[in-house]
């Protein structure tokens, strides 16, 4: 059985829809918050059980029989994420899991400038330590992220935003897939995989000229400083740690740490991963 945490969330969701092609539905499980989200997935012979990551013996249940588990990372930054990962993993190992598959980065490193990739960076080393077979998943940066920095822009025309750097952005399709195929051929990664990227790594400038190209309309590129972009943020309602957050993207772009882009994603699905032009034009017209 392999079981999929978080899978009423843009990347756990898609994973499942994919095993569910590849797999009968009673070797899924899921294990989720609040199961009444997952009803159709349990009316479809899924197998749902309630799941916290801040109960670790509702993971215990939730893991059980689990031959391999595939642990999504969670929507948390510093110390509460990672204590969340350690949470997961104790009960995975407690739960007699055969092997954890975790959803990483690209770039995931103690030293990134990106809070979330020196949290990968901790929950990968808390897999080593457990001695169980894991893989981490190094995801391509989430293009769903630079499509919601673009939101303002949409209709304005102007990226307003710091400077950046080239970033391989990445369908949630794409990798779901993917995850779907390695999930289904165990053992074929052992510890992190090369980065899973779509097919280029593109800055901002680059990005302007895409929505041009998609709209037929004018997209000008505005570098903000920083600290304006920060005090723009908290204005508009982000937490400070957010705000905080989202500059730190800026500042590990324009550090280099996503610029990598690597075949494996295509050899994975067995074609090119989606665009950022498919995928901007897909999001603009839905």
């Amino acid at each position: 059985m392999i079981i999929v945490t978080g899978a009423t969330g843009h990347l756990g969701r898609r994973t499942v829809e994919r095993l569910l092609e590849r797999l009968p539905a009673d070797r899924v499980g899921v294990s989720v918050r609040d199961p009444s989200k997952a009803q159709d997935l349990a009316d479809r012979g899924v197998r749902v059980r309630q799941g916290s990551f801040d109960d670790p013996a509702s993971l215990v249940h939730a893991f059980e029989d689990a031959e391999q588990l595939l642990l999504v990372s969670l929507d948390r930054t510093g110390e509460e994420c990672v204590t969340g990962h350690r949470a997961a993993i104790d009960a995975a190992v407690k739960a007699g899991v055969g092997r954890i598959l975790y959803t990483s980065q690209m770039g995931a490193a103690h030293d990134s400038r990106f809070q979330a990739c020196r949290d990968h960076a901790q929950t990968e080393d808390l897999l080593r330590a457990t001695g169980l077979p894991w893989t981490a998943l190094r995801n391509g940066f989430y293009a769903a992220s630079a499509l919601r920095f673009l939101e303002s822009a949409r209709h304005a025309g102007d990226i307003a935003l710091p400077a950046d750097g080239p970033v391989a952005w990445t369908g949630h399709d794409d990798l779901a897939e993917a995850t779907g195929v390695i999930l289904t051929d165990e053992g074929r990664f052992e510890g992190p995989t090369p980065p899973l990227t779509g097919p280029a790594a593109l800055d901002f400038d680059a990005v302007a000229e895409i929505a041009a190209q998609a709209t037929g309309r004018p997209f000008t590129r505005t570098v903000v400083p920083g600290d304006a972009f920060r005090e723009q943020a908290v204005a508009h309602g982000a937490p400070a740690p957010i705000a905080d957050l989202m500059l730190s993207i800026f500042a590990a772009a324009r550090n280099g740490e996503f610029t990598a882009v690597d075949p494996t994603l295509a050899e994975l699905i067995g074609r090119e991963p989606a665009t950022f032009r498919t995928l901007l034009k897909r999001t603009w017209t839905e």
